[in-house]
């Protein structure tokens, strides 16, 4: 089986935080096809990928936290102009050039919940996932900590709708069977919180 290949890249649209390409590809047959690609890069970090094989950074992290002093896992739910509605998430941002994924951790939670780290138990900075290989290029690291402090929206960007939650493993049950709209990486927290409860945060040797 031949391997399907990019030989054109080209630009649709282009924004500060998002940008839509258009990829000609070759696929297994030897037919060119093309392929709608979004993306949080640019044009010419993008280029150099695809074809100068430099490597892809990481864009986002995603941060899967224990409000230590109750024992909940933290949650948020927010209003996304996509679904028109309010989805479950786990608190999760970009990471700004220049930026580790520690730093862009504490900045993110406290912007998004307003807790505070107090210990990462699981690095996998190193580690990039991909969030829907089909549609974007675009990767997160996926970092466990324990946190404390008082929920707060006070911290919140102009454009963010957040409310951020401590559930319990009861509560979490509750959202299961309550079918509440939940983003995918919530859900497999949700559900590992269920099962192990803070033990879920202790050290691993990855």
């Amino acid at each position: 089986m031949n391997q399907n290949i990019i030989q054109k890249l080209t630009c649709l649209a282009e924004t500060r935080f998002l940008s839509l390409y258009d990829a000609t590809y070759q696929n297994k047959n030897g037919k060119t096809k093309h392929w709608m690609i979004a993306s949080r890069k640019n044009y010419e970090t993008l280029i150099a990928q695809y074809f100068e094989q430099k490597e892809d950074q990481t864009d986002a992290v995603v941060i899967a936290a224990l409000h230590k002093p109750t024992q909940c896992l933290v949650l948020i739910r927010q209003f996304r102009v996509p679904l028109n509605d309010y989805v479950y998430e786990l608190p999760a941002g970009l990471i700004d050039h220049g930026e580790d994924i520690n730093k862009a951790l504490t900045r993110e939670l406290k912007e998004e919940t307003g807790l505070s780290v107090l210990k990462i138990t699981e690095t996998m900075g190193s580690y990039k996932a991909y969030l829907s290989a089909g549609m974007t290029e675009e990767s997160a690291a996926l970092i466990y900590c324990t946190c404390e402090g008082t929920a707060t929206s006070q911290y919140l960007e102009e454009d963010e709708v957040i409310e951020a939650f401590l559930v319990s493993q009861d509560e979490a049950k509750k959202l299961i069977k309550n079918n509440v709209k939940m983003d995918i990486k919530a859900l497999m927290a949700v559900q590992s919180f269920i099962k192990l409860g803070a033990k879920l945060f202790e050290e691993l040797s990855l």
